[in-house]
């Protein structure tokens, strides 16, 4: 009995010292704890996450005044239930935060999220354990029923904005009337690389997503099927040459 009740005061401590270092003006201070102590322990930890999101987040940083950078990441200590105790793993605990638990505020960019989700996925995809798949710069080619699959290693991605060309120059406030179609990709020297893609490509590699391999000819064809306003072997001879092109990047490979 007396070390179940040892457990559970031991629980409320942890959780009171932990309510405070989240919350430092809505919380006491633990009892039995010197303030001196735990706000220092609590400057040290802020900074740690603070420090790994400025990393993290070069472009979002480098757009947001420091007073309001500061708020963000306070709020984000505050109010985000982090499920992982890895660093590497911060920057998604961060995307949940944006995207479910932030509420916007006045001085927020509308493209917040967009461009922290495109600086996220180049550092994901730095740091996949995916396989690599073999460059084949001769895969596609006639006749046209060898096996294709899209690279685990590379991401086709829209969004509102043209998140790849925000900068302290350029914060767009509105939408452009057009989306930003980006493919994102990891290249056998590990670089990550960025391509802006048309409608066509796009969908392209949506198709190669729906399913772990595709023969040649029945992608071209169920392609060439959904854009009704071109001739058949104008879609189909267009996706080919793209296809060309993506299999000499090792962005499809024959699995």
């Amino acid at each position: 009995m007396a070390d179940k009740e040892n457990t559970l005061s031991f629980l409320d401590k942890q959780a009171a010292f932990t309510d405070y270092l989240r919350n430092p003006k809505a919380c006491p201070i633990p009892e039995g704890v010197a303030p001196e102590r735990i706000d220092i322990h609590r400057e040290l930890m802020f900074n740690n996450i603070s420090s790994f999101l400025e990393t993290s987040f070069p472009i979002l940083r480098s757009i947001i005044e420091d007073d309001v950078w500061k708020e963000l990441c306070q709020d984000y200590f505050l109010v985000h239930p982090s499920k992982t105790p890895y660093f590497s793993e911060i920057p998604e605990e961060f995307l949940t935060y944006l995207q479910s638990e932030r509420m916007l505020l006045v001085g927020d960019h509308p493209f917040m999220l967009e461009l922290a989700h495109y600086e996220w996925v180049e550092m994901a995809l730095a740091i996949s354990v995916d396989e690599q798949p073999k460059v084949d710069g001769q895969l596609i080619q006639e006749p046209l029923t060898t096996e294709i699959a899209l690279s685990p290693l590379a991401w086709p991605l829209a969004y509102q904005y043209p998140v790849h060309l925000i900068s302290s120059a350029f914060k767009p406030q509105c939408p452009p009337e057009t989306a930003t179609f980006l493919l994102v990709y990891r290249n056998s020297d590990l670089d990550v690389n960025f391509i802006e893609m048309t409608p066509l490509t796009f969908r392209l590699l949506q198709l190669l997503q729906q399913q772990s391999a595709w023969l040649l000819d029945d992608c071209l064809n169920g392609l060439a099927g959904e854009f009704n306003d071109f001739k058949p072997g104008v879609i189909y001879n267009g996706g080919l040459e793209i296809l060309q092109d993506l299999a000499a990047k090792g962005i499809v490979y024959q699995p």
